[in-house]
């Protein structure tokens, strides 16, 4: 659990803006009738247009730029030719590498209305804030995992316990592993200069996972609705320095 300098948080804000603008270009990309292969062709155009670099090309075997899934997917999915439809939902998970340092996000959307699945979303967007509201000094892992379960459950929906969120900068995944569960005041303390991905991963009903047949999807065993929400954040004194937010591109 490193923490960074001065100038590698200089970097990883760098590298989080190239990130944050990748995911605010494909969101606004996902309508009907668009595929996921396009939706990634865009990411990695938007990604080298701003001097970065593709992150999941250092994962073994992956070749795009995202990961995206519909409706029961989780994560981990690979971007295909089927187009999206209305009432669609959809996850876009993406990371970039600039000079070295790497950041980490994702987001789900609705295309379309649904008010079942609008609730459920809102529920991960809560839940996301509500964990790095707790990523400040002197805290512990537990302390933003407890946030996150808490929330979820709150919402009478399920946190996917076999994957979780993770330290980020020279790396991808980097320590701490950080889950989606937990107890306050457990795990290891948080200390400023600290970079993080905080992943909110999360099941309308059953929290089991299994993966798919293309070996890297991975999809609720119930075929309930998932989702998945993730920022990197900087650790600071007072509050969390989000590094990747979209909305702010």
């Amino acid at each position: 659990m490193k923490t960074k300098n001065s100038y590698e948080q200089k970097l990883m804000r760098d590298s989080g803006l190239i990130t944050a603008k990748a995911l605010k270009a494909a969101l606004k990309a996902i309508k009907p009738g668009v595929t996921g292969l396009e939706v990634d062709r865009i990411v990695e155009k938007e990604i080298y247009k701003n001097g970065g670099d593709l992150s999941y090309k250092t994962v073994p075997g992956y070749k795009y730029a995202t990961c995206i899934t519909v409706n029961e997917g989780v994560v981990h999915g690979i971007p295909t030719d089927r187009k999206f439809v209305d009432g669609d939902l959809v996850s876009v998970d993406l990371a970039v590498m600039y000079k070295g340092w790497h950041t980490d996000c994702a987001w789900s959307i609705l295309i379309g209305k649904c008010p079942e699945k609008v609730k459920f979303l809102q529920t991960g967007e809560k839940t996301l804030w509500a964990g790095i509201s707790k990523a400040v000094a002197g805290n512990r892992i537990g302390d933003i995992s407890s946030a996150i379960q808490e929330t979820v459950e709150e919402a009478g929906c399920s946190v996917v316990r076999s994957l979780a969120g993770h330290g980020v900068g020279r790396s991808l995944h980097e320590a701490p592993e950080i889950p989606g569960f937990g107890l306050k005041g457990q795990g290891a303390i948080l200390e400023s200069g600290m970079t993080l991905a905080i992943e909110v991963i999360f099941t309308a009903g059953s929290s089991e996972i299994a993966i798919g047949s293309d070996g890297w999807t991975y999809y609720t065993v119930d075929r309930s609705l998932g989702g998945l929400f993730e920022m990197t954040v900087l650790v600071g004194k007072g509050k969390a320095e989000v590094l990747t937010d979209w909305r702010k591109a």
